[in-house]
């Protein structure tokens, strides 16, 4: 499929759910499981995998799971290490979330 083939970017509000258990932040769109998952060690995240399928692709779901996953470490006190491309680009995109880098981490 090419950039042309795909539909205009579409922003839906998706309920975006922290599964400790599983270490990650999650929203389930269309029947379909999208992901942010993570490590915790100490007070830092280490976001180290985003996922949305390729049917979900563009309609900024990723972002407000990252999103989410920002807002929970701030309410709670943590640092955000971003191991994963999407979530350093999103980091270089929002300049306010890299308050939450730890201080020698460079996006």
């Amino acid at each position: 499929m090419t950039q042309r083939d795909r539909s205009p970017r579409i922003d839906t509000a998706v309920e975006v759910r922290h599964n400790a258990a599983a270490s990650r932040f999650e929203a389930t769109v269309d029947g379909l499981l999208c992901v942010a998952d993570y490590h915790r060690v100490d007070n830092v995240m280490r976001i180290h995998h985003t996922e949305v399928p390729r049917a979900l692709e563009g309609r900024g779901i990723a972002g407000q799971i990252v999103s989410a996953a920002f807002a929970h470490a701030e309410a709670n006190g943590l640092e955000v290490e971003p191991w994963c491309g999407y979530v350093r680009a999103y980091m270089k995109r929002h300049p306010e979330t890299q308050r939450l880098l730890p201080k020698a981490f460079r996006v």
